[in-house]
């Protein structure tokens, strides 16, 4: 079968988005890492800055979507990749200068939270108006599968990196993607009309609010909200979890436990080169229904992890078949998403998505710290096993009728002027 061609627009914003999926793979778990062996921080402090920072990200980007919403989408990635570049850059510099602080990592860790939301915003009301309505599928699996080649290669050479040239190789690595990422997004040609507001009022509440509304009154969207907001932070509780269990309690050492998660990632390339035919063969809201519920099923396996090789091929086995599901699952959720949302609320509707997202996932893990405190990391995997299970109870139960064939966007695209 020939490569689908999306254009050569689409190839520089493919570019930007694997370049920066890159260097955050390669960076990955850095600020923890640097807040560890560089700044001695203590177990509470490494947990807020893993929770409060992207916390503190989502409330910044509350406002961020219905702006993002108005302004031309270009400039806006643009922007929001300098500046993931500028403050990223500053924690080398202050590393060299001996006046790296946990107060500083904080407030990255909150800035990068924040601009990406807005980059996710832009870029996805820029996908919908760059490539056809029938191409949308395809661009979302090349999305998905650039994603998650990137975390299986990134992190082990991330960690070779640090171990060779220093604990901030990989957070210089990280912001000179961001950098280039910028670049890519400039190369994409063409004019892009700016959105004009029904009302020449400041942002109110309601501006604020439209994205939830959008999700919470469309049947479709409403139930895949609910269960992704349920199934992702059930999945991201447990790794800490997971973390504990391995490390500190069956014994594995560093390399098995990067192995054990990165290995698995290759599935990734699975799933995303088949979401395209899966769909096709058997429907849209059929793939959602069947995989949504199939990514629910395989966690509760974490809880009977042991030591040794067998425990190891245990978690390996189990995290494939939960990212191969989730690849197939994600670009046809994406697309549905796109599809299903006007083109003047796609901004504000995936940043409600974002914020809310990071919402459950902060929620559970704090959630599942605790029991785990209180019990064992066994017992809370076990209990975030159990409750996944119930989340296929809500995914659609019926397709809502397609939206009109957004023909107007690609049209425009075709003129060089991009909405």
């Amino acid at each position: 079968m020939a490569r689908r061609d999306l254009g050569r627009e689409f190839g520089w914003l493919w570019a930007s988005y694997a370049v920066s999926a890159y260097g955050s793979g390669l960076g990955f778990g850095a600020l923890p890492l640097i807040a560890v062996t560089v700044l001695h921080a203590s177990p509470i402090q490494v947990s807020a800055l893993a929770a409060v920072g992207p916390a503190v990200g989502a409330l910044v980007a509350l406002p961020l979507g219905p702006w993002v919403e108005f302004q031309r989408k270009r400039p806006v990635m643009i922007a929001m990749d300098l500046l993931r570049f500028a403050v990223m850059a500053t924690i080398p510099i202050a590393y060299a200068l001996g006046h790296l602080g946990f107060i500083q990592l904080m407030i990255v860790s909150a800035v990068i939270a924040a601009a990406k939301i807005a980059f996710g915003a832009a870029s996805g009301a820029y996908l919908k108006a760059l490539v056809r309505p029938d191409d949308l599928l395809v661009a979302n699996s090349r999305f998905e599968s650039t994603n998650w080649s990137s975390i299986a290669v990134g992190p082990p050479l991330g960690g070779a990196a640090i171990g060779i040239f220093g604990p901030v190789v990989t957070v210089i690595a990280d912001a000179l993607s961001y950098l280039l990422s910028a670049f890519a997004v400039t190369a994409i040609r063409g004019s892009e009309e700016r959105p004009q507001r029904n009302s020449a009022s400041p942002l109110r509440i309601a501006d604020l609010l439209e994205g939830w509304r959008h999700l919470l009154n469309h049947p479709g969207l409403r139930a895949l909200y609910l269960n992704q907001l349920l199934v992702s932070g059930l999945i991201m509780a447990t790794e800490p979890l997971l973390a504990v269990l391995l490390l500190r309690e069956l014994g594995f050492s560093p390399w098995q436990y990067g192995l054990a998660f990165a290995a698995p990632c290759l599935g990734g390339l699975v799933g995303s080169r088949l979401a395209g035919r899966v769909v096709k063969r058997y429907g849209q809201i059929r793939v959602l229904r069947t995989v949504g519920a199939l990514r629910a099923i395989w966690l509760i396996g974490l809880v009977f992890v042991q030591p040794g090789v067998p425990g190891l091929l245990t978690v390996i086995v189990v995290e494939l078949a939960i990212i191969i599901s989730m690849s197939l699952y994600n670009p046809v959720l994406a697309t549905y998403r796109l599809e299903h949302t006007p083109k003047d609320r796609i901004a504000r509707t995936l940043s409600a998505w974002s914020i809310g997202s990071g919402a459950a996932i902060a929620v559970l893990s704090a959630l599942g710290g605790l029991l785990a405190s209180v019990t064992s990391p066994r017992t809370a995997l076990a209990v975030a096993g159990l409750l996944i299970l119930a989340s296929p109870l809500l995914l659609p139960r019926r397709p809502e009728p397609a939206p009109p064939a957004a023909t107007t966007s690609h049209a425009l695209s075709q003129k060089g002027a991009i909405s």
